[in-house]
């Protein structure tokens, strides 16, 4: 690491890496996963860059990919004893930050995994094996927004000073940001699903809002676990709704052992256009020209 580019992101150290921009005490277990982890063709990874409604969906996967999640037996939600984040554990975090190989044999199969790594860093065998990739995003103001609200939650419990608004949205548009450039993240998945959409799902959170019937039932075609009713499919919503999962008990309280964070602070609004609260209208045309500029040609866009 003592090599690599390194600036400073308010309170943060940021390194590049092949790139892409790490948090210095995240980079260790992407580099470590990158060269020792070994995809199991049913292993499922949830793939995304900052605050793109991760969350959600980090309850979604496991409900589904669960026999019984989709059931009226509530004795069998894993949602009511366990924070999301722990149903999809971070590949970089909770497993190779800490042991650069360490033993996966424990996990029952299929293997759920959400990672920040960008495609082209991603282990080789997670690129060349049958396993599956749901990619997450939205529309870069309101992950921006997102983003610089959570990361003040964060730091305002060490008693730190909220970070100005202004200066985080310029850091954003420079792509010098954690898993920044946004921009080049989303395309690198982008791409790749158009090429192998078998194995790569690319999902807007603005279309999961805009549809979650549909998009929840697409979802589970393509993991392998159609719904047999519109009941199951309802149940499921029901159990992932944002509503209900930032009212349980332990989304309310408790801590990620791995990151520090408080579980509360993953849950907030949850809402599509949260940026008109927050920009200008000279802020909103600027990253809507670097948006239109980096994603030219792609077929990839954000007007809603």
């Amino acid at each position: 690491m003592g090599q690599l580019p390194k600036v400073k992101w308010f309170h943060s150290d940021l390194y590049n890496w092949e790139e892409f921009w790490y948090l210095g005490d995240h980079l260790p277990g992407a580099m470590a996963a990158k060269s020792n982890f070994q995809a199991k063709d049913d292993d499922v990874f949830l793939t995304f860059s900052i605050k793109t409604g991760t969350t959600w969906l980090n309850a979604i996967i496991p409900t589904i990919m669960n026999p019984k999640g989709r059931k009226d037996d509530d004795s069998v939600d894993h949602l009511l004893k366990h924070h999301p984040n722990e149903l999809m554990p971070s590949l970089e975090l909770d497993f190779y930050k800490v042991n650069p190989n360490p033993d996966l044999s424990h996990m029952p199969s299929p293997r759920l995994f959400r990672t920040h790594i960008p495609y082209t860093s991603l282990p080789e065998s997670v690129k060349t094996s049958a396993c599956k990739i749901v990619y997450i995003t939205q529309d870069p103001k309101d992950t921006f927004v997102s983003s610089w609200h959570f990361l003040n939650a964060l730091i305002g419990d060490r008693g730190k000073n909220p970070w100005p608004f202004k200066d985080v949205y310029e850091s954003f548009c420079n792509g010098v940001h954690a898993a920044g450039p946004f921009h080049n993240h989303v395309l690198g998945y982008w791409r790749e699903s158009i090429k192998w959409p078998e194995k790569i799902y690319f999902i807007r959170y603005e279309d999961m809002k805009n549809d979650p019937m549909g998009k929840v039932k697409k979802l589970a075609c393509f993991l392998g676990r159609p719904f047999e009713k519109e009941e199951e499919v309802q149940k499921v919503l029901w159990r992932c709704s944002l509503d209900r999962l930032k009212n349980l008990e332990v989304n309310q309280h408790g801590t990620d052992p791995w990151l520090g964070i408080e579980n509360k602070h993953y849950f907030r609004r949850g809402i599509v256009g949260d940026w008109k609260n927050h920009f200008t209208d000279e802020m909103k045309g600027k990253l809507d020209q670097l948006t239109a500029m980096k994603f030219e040609g792609s077929g990839l866009d954000f007007r809603y």
